[in-house]
Parts: C-alpha cells; structure tokens; sequence
C-alpha cells in the first residue's frame, strides 16, 4: 500500500506554473492552519499526501495552488476528524481568495483525480509504531515529530517512503537528544531499516532542524516553540552527525 500513495520525486517537472519553493510556502502555512484549527496529528500527513498526489497528476496555476491545499485539508478532515471545518472557514481562512463554489468545484476535481482513494499509509502510521518499538518518552515523540514535519515542507524527501522518512526522524531526534547512535536491534527489527542506510537522510534532517528557525518557512518551529509541544523546538540540532560526516 505505501508503493500506491508515494508520488515521483521529480513530478513537478510537469508543472507549468508552480514549484517546489511554492510548494514548501503553502505546507508551512497549511502546518499553522492545522494547528490553528487543532486538527488531529493524522490530518496534516494526509493533506501533504493529496496535495502531492493531485499535482503530480494535474496541472495547477499559481493562483489556485493554495485552493489546491485548502481543498486537500477539507478531503483529509472529512476522512479523519470527527468534525471537518465547514466551507465557510476555508473561505475566510483564504482572506477570500476563493469562493464557496469554487472550493466544491475543487473537491469534486480533486476526488475524481485521486479515484476517491484517501486510504494511504502516510509517515504518521509508521511514526507510532516504531515510536512504540523505540520505548519513547514524551520529549523524543514531540522532537520526531517536529523533524518529519520539517520533512513534510521539504520537496526533496519525496523521494523516500514514508516509512523511511519516518524511522529517519526517529532516529536523528534520538542521535539529537542522546548525543550517541541509540539505534537498537528491535528498532532495525520493526522499521526494517538500519542505522547505515538511515544516515544519508538523517543528516538531511539535522540541516532541516538546523535552519528551522531562520528564513520565511518558521510553521513547524514557531508550533513546536509553545508548552503544548514541549519546547521541542528550543532542542539544539546534531549538528556532530553533519560535521563528523563531511
């Protein structure tokens, strides 16, 4: 099932109009409306997911792009939340931009597109499971979670499972948090995945959580920055598993 729902890697090669900075902007400002709305944790892996899905098959404008988004928001809320924001938030949300019509046009393109298959295993359902197998404390589920979400925004990481992309998490904020290798052998057993082949990405990461806090894309570090999440953002990035390596 993960094969089904990855999208290209390079897929936005098709793309006329749009590209991977426009698609980093609209999931770091999809991350704050998450957060806004308090939506579940399971809702913003599905959203990127559609999103991916959708323009990697269809053409988009840039002015619709972040209709795109809004739209995948809504499909992953009606599919994972108790409750789905109504339209008329999406609306303002979007100062606007778009109109109750037009959002309903953009369901039915978007549902039609993706065969109405919501149903993927996206990197939060590995998240949990190798959580689990790694024993996890609070402090080490909030920081993994912190550094996927960074993943999330970065277009180059599509070209990685989710399943690897979320053991890769877990790994680095532990290497982060501990200083050494914390990789264990029931944590290979249940990821499938070993320390060796986890690196490459895992140094990508650190260079994420690294510059979390500078530039224009601050969502995910300014939602981890307030007590709900721990702190977790105020975390100092390994910056030895980059430097050792180089």
């Amino acid at each position: 099932m993960e094969g089904y729902g990855c999208v290209s890697p390079n897929y936005m090669a098709q793309q006329h109009d749009i590209n991977e900075r426009m698609r980093a902007i609209l999931i770091d400002w999809l991350i704050e409306v998450h957060h806004k709305f308090e939506l579940r944790e399971e809702t913003l892996f599905l959203t990127v997911n559609l999103i991916d899905r959708f323009l990697e098959k269809q053409d988009v404008v840039r002015k619709k792009l972040q209709l795109v988004g809004l739209v995948a928001m809504l499909l992953a809320c009606k599919y994972e939340e108790v409750s789905a924001p109504l339209v008329e938030d999406l609306v303002l949300i979007s100062d606007k931009a778009y109109t109750r019509n037009e959002i309903l046009e953009m369901e039915k393109m978007m549902l039609n597109t993706l065969q109405f298959n919501m149903s993927v295993p996206t990197a939060y359902v590995f998240m949990r499971r190798y959580l689990k197998a790694a024993q996890c404390d609070r402090k080490l589920e909030l920081l993994s979670f912190m550094l996927v979400e960074l993943c999330l925004v970065e277009y180059e990481m599509l070209k990685f499972p989710p399943s690897f992309i979320a053991a890769a998490a877990i790994y680095t904020a532990q290497t982060t948090l501990y200083g050494v290798q914390q990789w264990s052998k029931t944590c290979e057993h249940h990821t499938s995945y070993s320390e060796d082949q986890l690196l490459e990405c895992s140094k990508s990461i650190v260079s994420y959580h690294q510059k979390a806090a500078t530039g224009k894309l601050t969502g995910v570090h300014r939602k981890y920055s307030i007590s709900k999440f721990g702190y977790a953002a105020k975390c100092e990035p390994a910056h030895f598993l980059v430097q050792t390596q180089q």
